[in-house]
């Protein structure tokens, strides 16, 4: 899936759109059960060990939201994600279509445990509003991405473990 190409100015592969997480038949029947739940309890709640409808106390907006939510992750769950084209260059980071100045990030830190599958390149950008790009390194040597990047960027060293909201994200499978 991910060939690196190495020249002397640029290092790339490819990568995933997006992390597509396999699932088993459980997820499914849980996730379904958690979405009817939130969506009843919007409308409905328990008082005195009984059933009491909110009428138009009933929170829509939350119940739209959840339906919304996994409608949306249903279109996903059907497409592949798009392979696209990561590029790291003297210039900057080229992902498919979108360029990114090296003057943009803060910093950057490559995570690389065997035991635990964990190879991935975390770019951190300056603006604070702007999520941390996740780039996995699938095939690519690590130590050459982390040779290549500290050529231009300052590294990360305090990181050592995946942040806790892509540890989140794994264990729930979303």
């Amino acid at each position: 899936m991910a060939k690196e190409k190495t020249n002397k100015n640029e290092l790339s592969w490819e990568i995933p759109e997006y992390n597509k997480p396999k699932r088993a038949r459980f997820w499914y029947i849980f996730a379904s059960v958690f979405v009817f739940l939130a969506v009843f309890f919007s409308f409905f709640t328990i008082s005195q060990w009984s059933l009491v409808f909110l009428g138009p106390n009933s929170n829509f907006l939350f119940a739209l939201i959840i339906i919304i939510a996994a409608s949306i992750m249903l279109v996903n769950e059907s497409q592949e994600p798009k392979i696209l084209k990561f590029t790291l260059n003297p210039e900057g980071v080229t992902i498919g279509k979108k360029f990114y100045d090296y003057d943009e990030f803060k910093h950057f830190s490559v995570i690389y445990k065997p035991r635990e599958d964990i190879k991935q390149l975390y770019l951190e950008f300056k603006n604070s509003f702007h999520p941390r790009l996740s780039v996995p390194l699938n095939e690519t040597n690590p130590l050459a991405v982390r040779d290549y990047l500290v050529k231009y960027l300052d590294e990360d060293l305090e990181r050592t473990d995946p942040p806790l909201s892509e540890q989140l994200t794994s264990i729930l499978r979303l």
